[in-house]
């Protein structure tokens, strides 16, 4: 016990010059000193002696973190230069012999990684967000924190797509790591897709329209020939068609054309051949970039590859349904030929998918959400009322055959329909819900039966 009351000596002596420098300087008083010694005091006694936790060593960080805070806004009240070097030193001291003792804590590195980025001490970060990689290559939330971290703070893809790849090698079984690794490629897309748009490089620079009289007869004006710099300098005309087969050769490669989304989705349909819930966190992935000319490219791989090979999965048949949609504004002149492509798909459908009840449950949602559209058609709201009506019978008996079903379900599903004001669906669901499971306690609150 000797030895850790002299370390811990040796680690408030170290401090004594620091608190004598905030006393002179009156950023806290003497009380409040006295106070700070007798904090740490307590804490490194308890870190040095034996049995000490992974929690004595956050608290102590924390507690460090509070007090720094608390010394910056004395200093710039006071009117003083505020400075963060010795606070700062002296939390990342403490976090790094709490990583060094407990090294297998996770919930310590995120601390310190947390920490160091809310610093912008980005020479540390890295230095931490290499060892806990080096010690965790296992663990794939510290591979797509470190890849998010490499994108969105130093803007370097190729160190991100290094994380990814290095941490597929070690977690290739993680479903995560895969979705994430080609979401950061849709976000790099929409990123270039972004930038491209504000400078002007997505337009056909070669069509030049020319108006003439033919175009307005009735105009009051004679139209001049428009000269243009082509004309005065012919070489600026072979210029710009160079720069134009340039962006279209930029357009193809497989950084905008949608290929390594795709290759990454193949790897990982490989890794996990047949696993209809992935393929379908795929595709409602790729449905949150409806901006990147090149998803609906995507989404026709995935649903071809799923439909391929697993043409009987309701996860699948869902996707096949709802693609001709995707992308489709529910007030749009497009939206009932899709919409009347993805009904027929669906009446195919549900025929041969066994279970019946992913596929039902999932068209129940899709339909809900184009309901909730104020400006949608009266005749396109009468025919997606239909479909609703259809498919909560059709559900209706797949929940009354369902094995180990209690009624939760159902009462989910009214909630669904209350939240879209859908009064009469949700009288004639209820009393078919309390028929069959009139002591669920959900469905009796969502009706206002007492509970007793």
């Amino acid at each position: 016990m000797a030895g850790a009351s002299d370390k811990a000596r040796f680690y408030l002596e170290q401090s004594v010059p620091e608190l004598q420098e905030l006393e002179r300087k009156k950023i806290f008083t003497k009380g409040e000193i006295s106070s700070i010694a007798k904090k740490r005091s307590n804490f490194e006694h308890k870190l040095n002696a034996r049995g000490s936790q992974p929690s004595d060593y956050a608290r102590y960080a924390e507690y460090e973190m509070n007090l720094e805070s608390l010394r910056r806004r004395r200093v710039k009240r006071l009117g003083g230069k505020v400075t963060t070097h010795a606070g700062q030193r002296r939390i990342f001291f403490v976090l790094d012999r709490a990583t060094k003792k407990f090294h297998g804590d996770v919930a310590l590195w995120m601390q310190y990684i947390e920490y160091a980025r809310q610093q912008k001490a980005y020479k540390k970060l890295n230095q931490v967000i290499t060892s806990v990689l080096r010690l965790h290559p296992t663990r794939p939330e510290l591979w797509i924190y470190a890849a998010n971290y490499a994108v969105e703070t130093e803007g370097d893809m190729m160190e991100a797509r290094s994380y990814l790849q290095r941490g597929l090698r070690f977690c290739n079984r993680s479903k995560d790591l895969w979705i994430e690794y080609a979401k950061m490629e849709m976000i790099y897309i929409a990123k270039i897709v972004r930038r491209r748009r504000i400078l002007g490089l997505d337009e056909n620079r070669t069509q030049t329209p020319q108006a003439t009289m033919e175009d307005n007869p009735d105009a009051d004006v004679v139209a001049l020939p428009k000269v243009t710099a082509e004309d005065i300098n012919p070489d600026l005309a072979q210029d710009d068609l160079v720069d134009q087969v340039a962006l279209q050769n930029l357009n193809s490669t497989p950084a905008l054309s949608g290929a390594i989304p795709i290759a990454i989705f193949d790897a990982a349909m490989k890794q996990f051949p047949e696993d209809a819930l992935l393929g379908e966190r795929y595709f409602n992935m790729i449905v949150g970039f409806e901006g990147v000319p090149c998803y609906l490219k995507i989404l026709d791989h995935i649903v071809g590859t799923l439909m391929a090979a697993m043409p009987t999965n309701p996860l699948v048949a869902n996707c096949y349904v709802w693609q001709p949609v995707v992308g489709v504004k529910a007030t749009s002149p497009e939206f009932p030929r899709g919409l009347g492509v993805a009904l027929d798909r669906l009446e195919a459908c549900a025929q041969r998918v066994q279970p019946r009840f992913p596929l039902l449950r999932r068209t129940i949602d899709w339909v809900l959400s184009y309901l909730g559209v104020q400006e949608l058609d009266p005749d396109i709201r009468t025919v997606l009322l239909v479909t609703l009506k259809s498919t909560l019978g059709q559900l209706q008996i797949e929940l009354e055959h369902r094995t180990g079903e209690n009624g939760d379900e159902a009462a989910e599903l009214l909630e669904r329909l209350q939240s879209h004001s859908l009064d009469m669906f949700v009288e004639l669901t209820m009393a078919w819900a309390l028929h069959i499971w009139g002591k669920n306690t959900r469905l009796l609150a969502l009706s206002g039966a007492p509970l007793g």
